[in-house]
């Protein structure tokens, strides 16, 4: 049973930074404690009078509803009056709202363009943000070698998804030369970090003995640091060692109760391969309307195209040596499952 990669990170603004600040520090103080509503009076003021610090803070108070209702349209207008005047974290927030159509249209070039003058600050996040545009040639031609450069620039800085997306690039060979040596090493980076996705990653390196000698206890480890944050395709992993006996002891139970948080959270093959258990009463009693249900849900899976062939077979064939009563109650079981809320 093949393992499946991770190639997806979510986007973010730049974290918000409150150093001493001699006309706004009331301000700050009060956010630090929690009192926006302090923050916003002492801010505002300054804002309207033109001090690009506190335009830039009073769009993060409208960009995240702090001490007043979440509005993107008046965080794009305070980020933008920032932004004109040169204030990096505005310009990245700003890049951000375009990118994601907050506040108004959606408008990659815009948010290039902003990112572009923030990353020419030298500051990692919206190098990243340019990076990401360019991975999936949003407002800008898809561009690999692009991607790279900029990742680089802010991986070289700390910044965790650059370093993971960085090693993605490398372990797929996109944008240059495949490397599976640079791919582990940006991916330790990341994963240091706490990144799942790079700890799951990591773990198929170890695996697939891909720039490290094979080595499947240290596929599990790092699968298992990346499961126990709720990374799906981890968990999915780890049932997979446990299931098919690769550097673990076969352990079905222990297989079932990583395939069923991954199942929980909608991954096929996870779906699929519970079937699989409850068919032949692997760490479970056997029950063909169990495994029927779960291949099933695995079939009709809009997001398991890798699984989706392989359990409607699992399925029919097994649908095969059931009654139709059983089959209907498998069905109706399908029917009745709702996967975990995200």
């Amino acid at each position: 049973m093949s393992l499946q990669l991770t190639i997806v990170l979510v986007l973010s603004f730049v974290t918000l930074a409150l150093p001493a600040w001699a006309d706004g520090q009331a301000g700050v103080d009060a956010y630090k404690r929690g009192d926006y509503a302090t923050a916003l009076r002492e801010w505002r003021p300054l804002a309207e009078q033109g001090d690009a610090g506190a335009q830039f803070y009073l769009g993060t108070l409208y960009a995240f509803g702090r001490g007043v209702p979440q509005d993107y349209a008046k965080a794009r207008q305070w980020y933008g009056q920032a932004a004109a005047q040169g204030d990096v974290r505005a310009q990245n927030n700003l890049g951000t709202l375009y990118r994601d159509g907050q506040g108004g249209p959606q408008d990659y070039a815009t948010a290039r363009q902003w990112f572009e003058k923030a990353a020419a600050q030298g500051v990692a996040e919206p190098q990243y943000n340019l990076g990401l545009l360019y991975v999936e040639g949003q407002g800008v031609p898809q561009d690999y070698t692009k991607a790279r450069q900029w990742f680089e620039n802010a991986a070289a800085q700390g910044h965790a998804g650059a370093q993971y997306n960085l090693g993605t690039l490398y372990r797929d060979g996109q944008g240059g030369p495949q490397d599976y040596t640079k791919a582990r090493q940006w991916f330790e980076k990341a994963a240091a970090q706490g990144v799942a996705p790079a700890q799951n990653n990591l773990g198929l390196l170890y695996y697939n003995g891909q720039g490290v000698p094979q080595d499947y206890t240290k596929a599990r480890q790092w699968f298992e640091k990346s499961a126990v944050q709720g990374h799906a395709r981890a968990q999915y992993n780890l049932g997979v060692l446990y299931d098919f006996e690769e550097g673990v002891p076969q352990d079905f139970a222990t297989a079932r109760q990583w395939y069923e948080k991954a199942a929980a959270q909608g991954h096929a093959g996870a779906q699929n391969n519970l079937g699989g258990l409850y068919e032949f009463g692997h760490g479970v009693t056997q029950d063909y309307v169990r495994a029927y249900m779960w291949y099933n849900i695995a079939a009709a899976n809009s997001t398991g195209d890798a699984y989706k062939d392989v359990a409607a077979e699992n399925r029919d064939e097994i649908g095969g040596r059931m009654t139709s009563a059983q089959i209907a109650e498998a069905k109706q079981l399908a029917r009745e499952w709702k996967p975990l809320q995200k």
